[in-house]
């Protein structure tokens, strides 16, 4: 089997695994500047490279825009260094970053709707669409909290890695329902967003029930 096989028929797999270590490798890491300097970009590559196999077969303007975007979500972390501090730049980074991540969120759940059957390509996919919504709406809160750093209470705003880490920790208990209380939206538009997480929660959930139930029942009447 050659290297380009394999990452298509693992590439669910691979995009899970990246996705998990990018969300939660700060559980081990306890240098914060190396951590931004050094692991940021490094996640960012792995990402960039973990995604190439849910394009592989999606034609050349797709594969285009997934590597352009790719370029910039790897170089923007590099930069951070000389742009700590300045909005704009936190703000482009942003937006590509949720660019970035929504683009292939669509290519995930389309591939979750399509076929009729069941196996651990599905489960895999459906993983990870789970953890690309989590990574869109951590660099939308990120959006607004450079912006306006009352736009939440009890996040920690000494360090780029400890507001992105308190923003996984809050985007995750909250997609999930779970909703301690400790880190709450102060105005009104990330109230409202963190509404919107809790309903995209629930219908990916009910979505994603419904999907699995009809591919097993669709296998059991063959």
């Amino acid at each position: 089997m050659n290297l380009k096989s394999f990452i298509n028929e693992r590439k669910y797999e691979i995009l899970l695994v990246a996705l998990v270590q990018h969300l939660y490798i700060g559980i081990f890491v306890t240098d914060l500047a190396f951590y931004t300097e050094v692991i940021w970009p490094i996640n960012m590559v792995i990402l960039g490279l973990a995604s190439v196999g849910v394009f592989i077969e999606k034609g050349r303007t797709k594969n285009s825009i997934k590597n352009a975007l790719t370029f910039f979500v790897v170089l923007l972390p590099i930069l951070l260094p000389f742009f700590r501090g300045n909005i704009g730049f936190m703000l482009l980074l942003n937006i590509c970053y949720v660019i970035f991540y929504s683009f292939i969120f669509l290519e995930v759940f389309k591939f979750l709707i399509k076929p009729s059957y069941i196996n651990t390509d599905i489960i895999s996919a459906a993983a990870c669409g789970l953890f690309l919504l989590i990574e869109i709406f951590v660099f939308l809160f990120q959006m607004w909290v450079y912006r306006y750093p009352q736009s939440f209470k009890g996040v920690d705003y000494s360090d780029p890695a400890l507001t992105f880490m308190d923003l996984v920790y809050f985007c995750s208990v909250t997609l999930t329902t779970i909703g301690y209380g400790d880190i709450t939206p102060n105005v009104y538009f990330t109230k409202l967003t963190t509404s919107l997480i809790g309903v995209a929660g629930q219908f990916y959930s009910v979505v994603l029930v419904g999907i699995l139930i009809s591919k097993f029942t669709s296998n059991q009447s063959k």
